[in-house]
């Protein structure tokens, strides 16, 4: 697979035929635009690909394979923000590289990629320069025609495509300068979005002549209706797109999304757990075991990541005059040992049936929720009960933990009670687009909680850790001075977090904060 090329750009098209008569205006002297050099015309041959039913059009990517121009073969485009796309690139062939195909798996699963739409552009490219002759931009203007089934389509469009590292300013000033000259910012994302919009009249009439075809999906509930149901949903439905989103995040290794997966895993499950008035957890409760399964597997990796990270920090705040002995060598050989394989393991996850069943089975649960009757009643009445119930189960947990005497029976109960915290939090965050600013109070104050337990059981976690580096070391032939330094450290630290828990708790617990929920 070719690295991964950012792409910030903007796509504009001729308002009125005379604009276009005209063509794109000279760009010398707007913003640090200093010359325009003419870089030819090329021919581009463009295949792309998507599911039968669009699944990647539907969500902003793009498959192609294109001849033609100096970067032929096989392209994958993901949106990052508005006008800023990851296009991963492989080399041209007759199938679809594995490499892009994984990518894909979590939203095309058995669907199949199929060939969908065909453009044939010229492409008239200049280079924009500054005043030493360095790259700002490239110009393109595409004459494009579209060809999907009998339909088709044509257009011509300009894209100013920034260099790397120049600023996203620029194409403000190329905006105003367009604007002038009678060219807009295209309504299309993509010439794909704009292939199928333009031919989808002629393509839709079709299918509905063909006997047999499938009627159009029912409309899935709004939380416009104001029910408890709707508000559920939409927020389930957040989670599971979320799901599918950042599964080619963590093919890709890009930094955080193993833990932001692991998270939208963890908030489905509590959400089914949370609402369970609402959804029937006899339909649920096999989704969210499945749902721990996943984020225990993806959490191999993560949780050592953090816990390196952890005590690479505690190493840098320690002075010279402790750190006897090959300590960083040490932690490099011990992460790695315990790292081996683990993201093979992760990526063997994402690529196993019982992963993209769980995707299926999401989907199912949501296209067909299982709701109960409480899902038909006025959200402002029914989730407030919900967040309640999570509260009273968190509280219970604190103040269990914090009758016990100092331990590790204590430390296995506040990490009971931070994982509590964290399905409180959860439920409040799910309803706060219901309830507002009660439930985002709550949320805010019930983080606090979650994250002091959190140091807490990092901590916990550590400590075990370095006692294990140290009898490494010791074993080794090396002091083991300083891990034993780190030890009293995170120990201290532990019981910090205790003594400031009862005070974290009490602003946590007020009445009046809990009162305004109802």
């Amino acid at each position: 697979m070719a690295d991964t090329k950012r792409e910030i750009e903007r796509k504009f098209e001729f308002t009125k035929a005379s604009a276009a008569r005209r063509g794109v205006p000279d760009l010398t002297g707007t913003a640090a635009i200093a010359a325009v050099s003419d870089q030819g015309t090329v021919d581009l041959d463009a295949v792309y690909y998507d599911t039968p039913d669009h699944r990647l059009a539907a969500d902003g990517l793009t498959l192609r394979r294109r001849t033609g121009g100096g970067d032929a073969g096989w392209h994958l485009k993901l949106p990052v923000s508005p006008g800023v796309r990851d296009e991963i690139g492989a080399a041209l062939s007759d199938t679809i590289p594995g490499s892009l195909a994984a990518l894909l798996r979590s939203r095309v699963r058995g669907a199949g990629l199929e060939p969908q739409v065909r453009l044939l552009s010229s492409r008239k490219l200049s280079h924009l320069l500054d005043a030493d002759g360095a790259l700002l931009a490239e110009l393109s203007t595409d004459t494009v025609r579209a060809e999907r089934g009998e339909a088709t389509a044509a257009w011509t469009e300009v894209e100013v495509e920034l260099a790397d590292g120049v600023d996203p300013q620029l194409l403000d000033a190329v905006e105003k300068a367009f604007r002038k000259a009678g060219l807009r910012v295209s309504d299309a994302p993509s010439k794909l979005a704009r292939a199928l919009t333009e031919t989808d009249a002629a393509t839709e009439a079709a299918t509905e002549a063909e006997p047999g075809a499938e009627p159009a999906s029912p409309p899935v509930a709004d939380p416009g209706d104001g029910t408890a149901g709707a508000y559920v949903l939409s927020y389930l439905r957040e989670q599971r797109d979320a799901l599918i989103t950042l599964d080619p995040a963590v093919r890709r290794g890009l930094p955080d999304s193993v833990h932001q997966m692991r998270v939208a895993t963890r908030r489905l499950r509590s959400a089914f757990k949370t609402y369970r008035k609402v959804l029937d957890r006899a339909v649920t409760d096999p989704i969210g075991e499945e749902l721990r399964w996943l984020a225990a597997e993806l959490g191999v990796d993560r949780d050592q990541e953090v816990l390196l990270e952890r005590i690479q920090t505690r190493l840098d705040e320690l002075p010279r005059t402790l750190l006897l002995g090959p300590v960083r060598s040490r932690l490099r050989t011990w992460n790695n040992t315990r790292r081996s394989g683990s993201r093979r393991r992760a990526l063997a996850v994402l690529d196993s049936a019982r992963y993209l069943a769980l995707l299926d089975s999401l989907d199912a649960v949501l296209d067909a929720p299982p709701l109960l009757k409480a899902s038909g009643g006025r959200a402002e009445r029914v989730l407030p009960k919900a967040v309640l119930r999570d509260y009273e189960r968190l509280a219970g947990r604190v103040e269990d933990a914090l009758a016990m005497e100092p331990g590790g029976e204590r430390d296995l109960a506040l990490h009971e009670a931070r994982k509590a915290a964290k399905r409180a939090r959860y439920a409040a965050e799910a309803a706060t687009p219901a309830l507002g600013k009660p439930a985002k109070r709550l949320a805010k104050a019930v983080k606090a909680v979650q994250t002091l337990l959190g140091d807490h059981q990092d901590s916990v976690v550590a400590r075990e850790a370095l006692r294990g580096l140290g009898v490494q070391a010791a074993a080794a032939g090396e002091s083991a001075f300083t891990w034993g330094v780190l030890y009293a450290r995170e120990e201290a630290l532990a019981e910090r977090r205790e003594r400031e828990l009862p005070d974290i708790w009490t602003k946590t617990s007020e009445p009046g904060l809990r009162a305004t929920l109802g």
